[in-house]
């Protein structure tokens, strides 16, 4: 079964965390346990974004967030957020995609 993660955060600090994003996605190329990951901002409150990241299982983003390289990773972000993220942990359990 699918799983998805929605991490929210704040930070005033985005486009050091977009560095630090582009740089775990170019170091983790061919290694990453995500299929699929989509950053946005909230419009209704300043400073704040989410990540939606889509894994093919609950036990793959598990694995992923036992691995080392993703501690350190976390621990990079979370300096440079307005305090701690919120994490969402969703089993998806009907999609659909939408044309025309």
């Amino acid at each position: 079964m699918k799983f998805i993660q929605i991490i929210e955060y704040r930070t005033t600090r985005i486009d050091e965390f977009n560095a630090l994003l582009d740089g775990w996605v170019e170091k983790n190329a061919g290694h990453r346990l995500a299929s699929r990951a989509v950053q946005t901002r909230d419009r209704d409150k300043e400073n704040v974004y989410l990540n939606i990241v889509e894994f093919p299982s609950y036990e793959q983003a598990m694995d992923n967030s036992k691995r080392p390289e993703t501690a350190e990773f976390a621990a990079g972000l979370a300096a440079l957020c307005d305090g701690p993220p919120v994490f969402r942990n969703l089993d998806v359990l009907n999609e659909r995609t939408f044309e025309g």
